[in-house]
């Protein structure tokens, strides 16, 4: 099994308003301004709408933070 695909099936759903539970940054504003600008900011896999509740793929979340912050 590819390691990509191993590590999203061993990846969290997290509910935005629980996020700090898990992890200090960003914090719950901060999740909510990167959630509403997810299509130009390149966070857009990291968050999964389910009716009205908003999950974030925690593995991918960070996969997007280290593309973001490299720049691709």
């Amino acid at each position: 099994m590819p390691k990509a695909e191993t590590e999203t099936r061993n990846s969290r759903l997290i509910p935005l308003t629980k996020w700090p539970e898990y992890h200090p940054w960003p914090n719950v504003g901060g999740l909510r301004h990167m959630a509403f600008h997810r299509d130009e900011n390149g966070f857009a896999p990291a968050f999964l709408k389910v009716g009205r509740k908003l999950l974030i793929d925690e593995a991918v979340f960070f996969e997007c933070c280290r593309k973001v912050g490299a720049g691709k």
